[in-house]
């Protein structure tokens, strides 16, 4: 399967996002094309999918949401999901959201191959016929 993909990943937890990073690249199929885009953080992805949603063939959203003391991480969380399945269906691409969401960073650490699964995830839609 030769595609072209674009990997946008928010490097706030920089070490996390090398993880997911590292992860996700391991299943990209050979002779497939892939960009990878930074941003600050994950409200940032879905509006960079929107840029470039007619560049690729599948994307993959890579970041951490960790939960503070205040209602941000749910607000970061929730918005930038709904916003990926949007733009997914709206577009008819496939998005794998390897965004992960945790209490602490030592669950973050313990998570690090949901990039991997984002990856596999975008394959898996692509495949369809």
């Amino acid at each position: 399967m030769k595609k072209n993909f674009l990997i946008i990943i928010a490097n706030y937890y920089k070490d996390i996002s090398i993880g997911l990073l590292s992860s996700a690249k391991r299943f990209i199929p050979k002779n497939s094309k892939f960009k990878v885009i930074e941003v600050p953080g994950v409200f940032e992805i879905p509006v960079t999918i929107s840029k470039n949603i007619k560049k690729y063939d599948g994307f993959i959203a890579l970041g951490c949401v960790i939960k503070g003391q205040t209602p941000h991480f749910d607000f970061i969380s929730q918005a930038s999901t709904d916003a990926i399945m949007q733009l997914s269906i709206d577009n008819k691409k496939p998005i794998g959201n390897g965004i992960i969401t945790c209490l602490n960073l030592k669950q973050a650490k313990m998570r690090k191959k949901k990039g991997a699964e984002a990856m596999k995830a975008v394959l898996s839609v692509l495949s369809q016929k």
